[in-house]
């Protein structure tokens, strides 16, 4: 789960109308910081930067899936997945009152 401090900035950025690209930025740095510290052991930063894509989609931030091609099939299924959880329950998404 990301920490709130990462969502309220990436939250904050969806206010100011900036790319989804931008408001997944914000996931990216708490990856790399979390690396940085220890705190989880990635081989290379391309999959700190996927774990970080998987928790901006279900975040609710509106990063599409890789391109075919690009990633392999069971990746794309997996980030579509998120992205469809993120749509329907992310912390990002205004939740009716």
């Amino acid at each position: 789960m990301p920490e709130k401090k990462t969502i309220e900035r990436a939250r904050q950025d969806q206010r100011e109308g900036k790319a989804p690209s931008t408001q997944a930025c914000e996931f990216v740095r708490e990856e790399i910081e979390h690396v940085k510290e220890g705190k989880h052991g990635v081989k290379n930063p391309r999959q700190a930067i996927a774990i970080a894509l998987s928790k901006a989609r279900r975040a609710g931030v509106a990063v599409p899936p890789p391109a075919p091609g690009k990633a392999k099939e069971r990746t794309r299924r997996q980030a579509k997945r998120d992205l469809e959880k993120g749509k329907r329950e992310g912390p990002l998404r205004k939740k009716a009152a």
